[in-house]
């Protein structure tokens, strides 16, 4: 049982931190940062990409400049020419490259020719989000230097360019000039006048880098950690494109069940100009919603669960052209064979985001299948992408650096990572307090009888996972509280009275504990993972008298936004709130 004691309720940027992620997420980019070690800005200009000639400032075309261009061509041949010599000898001595490093630690050389590739898509998507919009000029030129840029492009990058470069000269583009005044991105500075309340100076960072993102057709995965405000900055996009920039949804927003109704919320408190429409309930209920509401034009952002998207997919993939999928707790997807990433990825939106506070969990198969989402045509599904990050083959600690910003490199384009500590300065520190319970004496007896009765798996280590997985779960339950167990509560009939503190440690401490802390003022959030333990402090607070609110796995949707709006409102008397971690 783990407790949580907090002033207030916390509000969108202010709850408390998260589960952990790994240290690799966290050096992901920062709106307007660029590290040493990642700063490899490119600008690419349409005029590189061209054959012709670069004219002088009068418009013609100077004699030495000719002879330019004819060295620059005769070095461009020779250039080919050894490449394809070079080529050639790779291709007979590729078994000996086998058995070598390469430039990145990779025993393998086709692996190594793939992350070299990778690298250089990542580092052009780089380029064109944090080298667009930067004042810096364009590197100086050398001698064939437009030649090894424009082999820098693949066809459909150059495809891309062109187009957008057309579009914004016929007024054609989505966007036009709109979001884009010449070569050089227009920041936000303010807040979007659509958008109520006040938005934090790294909320509206967020936005700007959301809005590259959009402008650039690029997907992205917003990491933030765990109340930084993920929620609003996605709203203030969708806001600031339709209402500023006349670019409308319909848009698709798929979230857990325990957040569908906080996420209708959030839209009306922050944009009440959006026309939200939540998307749940029985086969009649989202009949009537298709009828009624969920009819395009008739409203903007459609919220919905993971399991209505599965047993409503073919309607909603097939009547609505969505502009943005936006997948909240997006690590629910790392698993691409699973039933929910499937039928995701069937969908065919304009842009796709994810948003999620724990990016990384130590699996880099996980990441993948992410990146994988948002940019399937780069992050290509049958990569190894677990053989290109193997720490396991590294012998050094440079080696491992070298991996490590590599990887930094590869997601810098594509995600948004901040800690509270970097961006929320202005928050008190959070403080966690650890404390350490002995047993009460029914508790020791307990666990001794469970020891005891499987000392001869446990000396063996015979047991199969399932049997030991058991002896441990029998062991948690008597650390937590002896009544778990059948038949160890005192009756019938049960009361409740000062033997439910007696015969727990936890208990006793809580007992100690809660007092004091509503004397002072504070008010408390108890976590539980077993719901029967939240049982048992449930009789225990109406014994003492505690007055408190409870949402766990059996609580109805319908009644959980009540709950937290109670627990919430101004001048509640509500003192505790019990949650169910898996509620």
């Amino acid at each position: 049982m783990n407790t949580a004691t907090e002033s207030s309720s916390p509000p969108e940027g202010e709850k408390e931190k998260g589960a952990a992620s790994v240290d690799v997420s966290v050096a992901a980019n920062k709106p307007g940062s660029v590290e040493s070690e990642l700063s490899s800005d490119r600008r690419i200009n349409v005029d590189d990409l061209s054959p012709g000639n670069k004219p002088t400032g009068d418009g013609q075309e100077t004699p030495e400049a000719e002879e330019e261009e004819e060295d620059e061509e005769e070095e461009k041949e020779d250039e080919e020419e050894e490449g394809l010599r070079e080529g050639e000898d790779e291709t007979h001595t590729f078994t000996q490259a086998e058995r070598h490093s390469g430039e990145y630690g990779l025993a393998n050389a086709e692996l190594e020719a793939k992350l070299r590739e990778l690298l250089r898509q990542a580092d052009t998507f780089s380029s064109r989000i944090h080298g667009g919009g930067n004042a810096a000029a364009p590197p100086k030129k050398g001698p064939g230097s437009r030649g090894r840029e424009r082999r820098m492009l693949s066809e459909a990058e150059e495809d891309d360019i062109l187009l957008r470069r057309l579009e914004e000269d016929s007024g054609e583009g989505a966007e036009g000039d709109a979001s884009r005044q010449g070569d050089v991105f227009v920041r936000i500075t303010e807040q979007p006048s659509c958008i109520e309340g006040k938005m934090k100076h790294y909320q509206i960072e967020g936005l700007n880098w959301l809005y590259q993102l959009h402008c650039l057709d690029i997907n992205g995965i917003l990491a933030d950690e765990m109340g930084l405000g993920k929620t609003l900055q996605t709203i203030s996009i969708l806001a600031f494109l339709q209402f500023e920039k006349n670019i409308p949804g319909p848009h698709l927003v798929i979230c857990p069940r325990s957040t569908l109704d906080n996420w209708f919320n959030e839209v009306k408190k922050w944009c009440p100009r959006f026309r939200p429409a939540r998307l749940h309930g029985t086969k009649e209920e989202r009949q009537e919603l298709y009828e009624s509401v969920l009819d395009p034009g008739l409203f903007d952002i459609c919220i919905t669960t993971y399991e209505m998207v599965i047993k409503d997919y073919h309607r909603l993939a097939s009547r609505f052209q969505w502009n943005y999928l936006i997948m909240d707790e997006a690590h629910r997807i790392k698993n691409e064979k699973s039933v929910l990433s499937e039928v995701v990825r069937r969908f065919r939106p304009r842009r796709r985001l994810l948003i999620t506070g724990t990016p990384l969990q130590n699996n880099l198969r996980e990441l993948w299948a992410l990146l994988n989402f948002i940019m399937p045509q780069l992050f290509d599904v049958t990569l190894d992408f677990a053989a290109l990050f193997d720490f396991s083959r590294l012998n050094t600690e440079q080696q491992q650096h070298q991996v490590i910003t590599t990887l930094h490199r590869i997601l810098r384009p594509f995600m948004l990572r901040r800690l509270k500590s970097d961006v929320a300065r202005d928050l008190p520190p959070k403080r966690e307090i650890y404390i350490f319970v002995g047993m009460s004496k029914l508790q020791k007896k307990l666990y001794a009888d469970i020891l005891s009765k499987n000392v001869e798996v446990l000396n063996a280590m015979s047991g199969s996972k399932t049997q030991m997985l058991n002896i441990l779960m029998q062991l948690r339950k008597c650390c937590n509280h002896p009544y778990l167990f059948d038949g160890v509560e005192p009756g019938p009939p049960y009361v409740e009275g000062e033997h439910m503190v007696e015969a727990a440690g936890k208990m006793a401490l809580l007992d100690k504990l809660l007092p004091r802390l509503k004397a002072e003022g504070s008010r408390v959030l108890l976590f539980s993972q077993m719901t029967r333990l939240l049982d048992i402090v449930d009789d225990y607070c109406r014994w003492r008298g505690f007055d408190y609110c409870r949402i766990d796995g059996g609580t109805p949707g319908t009644e959980r936004q009540e709950r937290i709006d109670e627990f919430n409102a101004e001048g509640s008397k509500k003192f505790l709130f019990l949650l169910s971690t898996r509620a």
